[in-house]
């Protein structure tokens, strides 16, 4: 979900309103709760700063206090949630130190790949990306900036996957988590989702002509660009941002 910054601090039962049901998820109660407070964090449903209490979750979905000490636990090592003796627990404001060294991973992750796919993609994967790559045009002519994120994610996952190694989607999602968050305020903009588009389809050119050194460039142009937008939400929304 996508939403308006401009409005000020939401009410404190908000964020909680959203979250979604947890029939959504698989798995164990604390699993599915863990993922519907996730999707709310990453979604900035539930906005950096803003308090979780424990029982308000229970409450809302009817459950008893474990499995949302469970999900709160697996929330804090991913560092989405401080716990903080005495005072709460909150979804954790943004550091652009983390985002800068998330990118900087990303970054890495995402050349090596790219540079590998574009040397082997099969027929059946670059059809299979050029599928995406329609969709997100559909997508952004409609003005479905929430659809359009989506099948941008998947875009990047699918690049990683092409190289056929099983834990660097995983682990480029890990390193990304804070980027993930902070670019949601990024993407509601109408110009930078055109220009999104625009280097995706570079990147899926580059791909297809089977030429890794232009894959490269495209791509580190195209992560350059996301970290040129992030540069000024510190200033614009300083209440979302640690104290420097």
């Amino acid at each position: 979900m996508l939403l308006n910054t401009s409005t000020g601090v939401q009410g404190e039962n908000d964020g909680l309103a959203r979250l979604q049901p947890l029939d959504a998820h698989e798995g164990s109660l604390s699993n599915k709760v863990y993922h519907s407070l996730k999707q709310a964090i990453l979604s900035l449903a539930l906005r950096p700063g803003e308090i979780l209490r424990k029982g308000a979750i229970c409450s809302r979905f009817g459950i008893s206090r474990s499995p949302v000490s469970e999900a709160v636990t697996r929330l804090a090592a991913e560092g989405l949630v401080d716990v903080v003796p005495q005072a709460g627990t909150f979804v954790s404001r943004f550091s652009m130190e983390e985002i800068r060294e998330g990118a900087f991973l990303r970054e890495a992750l995402e050349l090596a790949a790219v540079d590998q796919v574009a040397r082997a993609i099969t027929e059946e994967q670059l059809v299979a990306l050029r599928r995406n790559l329609r969709i997100q045009e559909a997508l952004v002519a409609d003005g479905d900036f929430a659809g359009f994120y989506e099948q941008d994610a998947e875009m990047h996952e699918m690049i990683l996957s092409f190289t056929g190694f099983k834990r660097l989607a995983q682990l480029a999602e890990t390193s990304w988590l804070q980027v993930n968050r902070a670019r949601q305020l990024v993407l509601p903009n109408p110009g930078r989702v055109a220009e999104t588009l625009e280097e995706h389809r570079q990147i899926v050119a580059a791909i297809a002509a089977h030429d890794p050194k232009a894959a490269r460039a495209a791509t580190r142009a195209h992560l350059a660009q996301l970290i040129r937008y992030l540069g000024p939400l510190e200033r614009d929304h300083p209440e979302f941002f640690e104290a420097s």
